[in-house]
């Protein structure tokens, strides 16, 4: 387990570095996203090694309701990221849909899996995204809001999503975790 959590620490501390250190990593400059890329690459190998041999206590299990409303959050975590990438009407009343795309996405996920190594995986991003909102909130308390939206925009986000779901769940089967039960 401890490859896990070391994967959910790296992954937090590569993100959260120019928040908490800004002086420091703007000396970096250009040249520090290659390490900071690099870091957040072995973070998701770290997640996903550790995930996949991580044991630990089971308080609840799958049911056919819990992945029901599992893939409901995910389609919705899936519109925040799409949405944040087209600037749809939703960005307007959502500060950071990334974030709250992740937010979403570890809720799901929490639901589904009751055990140890989902508590440490599932719960740590959230972890992160909670404190990465406050602190981007704390340091930019000014929000320009977008204003300008077209249907074209918000037609491209929800197909989006909906592909982009098709092909997540294709992977999570290929993987062994089958997401309709």
């Amino acid at each position: 387990m401890i490859w896990l959590v070391l994967g959910v620490l790296l992954w937090s501390a590569a993100h959260l570095f120019k928040r908490v250190a800004p002086e420091l990593r703007a000396t970096w400059g250009e040249k520090g996203k290659g390490p900071i890329a690099l870091a957040l690459l072995v973070s998701l190998v770290l997640m996903v090694v550790g995930y996949r041999m991580a044991d630990g206590a089971v308080f609840w299990g799958r049911s056919p309701m819990l992945a029901g409303i599992n893939n409901l959050l995910m389609l919705v975590s899936i519109y925040f990221f799409a949405a944040s990438g087209m600037k749809t009407r939703i960005t307007a009343k959502v500060r950071h849909p990334q974030l709250t795309g992740v937010k979403v996405w570890a809720l799901g996920h929490l639901i589904v899996n009751g055990d140890v190594p989902s508590f440490i995986l599932f719960g740590g991003l959230m972890i992160w995204a909670v404190l990465e909102v406050v602190l981007i909130n704390k340091i930019e308390p000014d929000w320009k809001k977008p204003t300008e939206f077209s249907t074209g925009k918000e037609i491209g986000a929800a197909v989006g999503t909906v592909l982009v779901f098709g092909v997540i769940a294709m992977i999570h089967i290929w993987l062994g975790y089958n997401p309709f039960g």
